[in-house]
């Protein structure tokens, strides 16, 4: 028996490849004889640098940057295998968990540290920068990101702003420069939102909520938002607010885009592109994956959609794992999934699931590979 272990990360609680290892301890336990191989992947959020690192044999660079609070943190960033592409969460330089949850406020943060990370990507001498986009703490459309790349920001009193560019300065623009904006090569965001920037669909309005914002500053943050937009594509001479996407990561997705021509990718796409993973599930029995919660938001752009569309056309079945299964998946059975199971064998709470993950994994995949194993008898 081929089986192929392909879960994302659980968010909280484990990795991608800390899953495949449970799920692998289970399978070798129950099926000695089976073909194990275990493939941890991510879709553009938490775990991308690290899924595609781990699939090429690449390696991974720690270095300082400015945090979305503006102080210094430490970063990481990937080299693919082939050394000629850079992989970058903009999480790790400005992510949420970054900043205490006291001081959460997407009208303070800034990007400014994932621009350093491209930066110093750029420095590596690569031909491709992919970025996941997932995670963020900020909503300053990607001008942090652009500031630490040359870009000025020139402000009512013509002088140029010299602090980090947030959310709350977005609003102070009233040009900006980019004479003097960092080549960078060809740049893929691997994003997994469909977020227009704007509106009640838009960066503010869905996620500033969840970065901090009060009721009241989500008006403000939208205003400022259509402000820095409109000079943003007036000076780039491209629209970009309305493209799928745009609205991801507080509107880093059209920063990306206008500053640095950048393509705007499923994240999913890219890391089982990366992975081969077309190629390395012909002839499986079956495939286990999972992640943290399953229901209807699994089919747009997360893991699992992606493993389904791989495996359909081969007609291998599909089971998932994950902390939570909504009532509301049938449109996942439709797709293909054989079969989803929370990994939760009794009442407990929140904090104790994501303190047992690995155990809880191990000991459902535990009793798939069980029945499995009657099955193939």
């Amino acid at each position: 028996m081929k089986i192929i272990l392909a879960p994302d990360a659980f968010k909280g609680s484990m990795t991608a490849e800390q899953a495949c290892a449970a799920m692998e301890r289970a399978a070798k336990a129950v099926l000695p004889e089976a073909l194990i191989d275990s493939i941890p992947l991510a879709d553009g959020g938490e775990g991308t640098v690290q899924a595609l690192v781990t699939a090429t044999n690449g390696k991974t660079i720690e270095c300082r940057v400015n945090g979305p609070l503006g102080d210094e943190v430490t970063a990481q960033y990937g080299i693919l295998g082939n050394e000629n592409t850079a992989v970058i969460e903009m999480a790790s330089a400005s992510g949420l968990p970054l900043v205490p949850a006291d001081q959460r406020n997407p009208l303070k943060t800034t990007t400014f540290g994932t621009g350093q990370l491209i930066r110093h990507a750029v420095e590596k001498k690569v031909d491709k920068i992919i970025i996941g986009i997932g995670g963020s703490a900020t909503t300053d459309c990607g001008t942090g990101m652009a500031q630490a790349l040359g870009v000025r920001f020139i402000g009512h009193d013509d002088s140029e702003i010299d602090e980090f560019m947030t959310g709350e300065r977005m609003g102070s623009v009233k040009d900006i420069d980019t004479h003097q904006c960092l080549e960078t090569p060809n740049v893929v965001v691997a994003c997994d939102v469909s977020n227009p920037l704007l509106g009640p669909d838009g960066a503010v309005f869905v996620y500033s909520s969840q970065k901090g914002a009060t009721t009241d500053q989500l008006s403000l943050l939208e205003k400022k938002m259509a402000h820095i937009i409109d000079i943003i594509e007036r000076k780039s001479g491209k629209e970009v607010r309305n493209i799928p996407g745009a609205g991801a990561a507080g509107g880093l997705g059209a920063g990306l885009m206008a500053f640095l021509q950048a393509n705007l990718c499923p994240g999913i796409d890219i890391v089982l592109d990366a992975c081969h993973f077309g190629e390395r599930i012909r002839n499986a029995d079956v495939i286990v994956t999972g992640e943290g919660a399953i229901d209807r938001q699994t089919l747009h752009g997360k893991t699992i959609s992606g493993v389904l569309q791989h495996a359909n056309p081969l007609n291998i079945p599909v089971i998932a794992l994950a902390g939570s299964v909504a009532d509301d998946i049938d449109d996942l059975y439709k797709t293909g999934l054989l079969s989803a199971f929370s990994i939760c064998s009794r009442p407990m709470s929140l904090e104790e699931a994501l303190d047992k993950g690995e155990a809880l994994v191990q000991g459902t995949a535990d009793r798939v590979f069980r029945l499995l194993n009657r099955v193939k008898k």
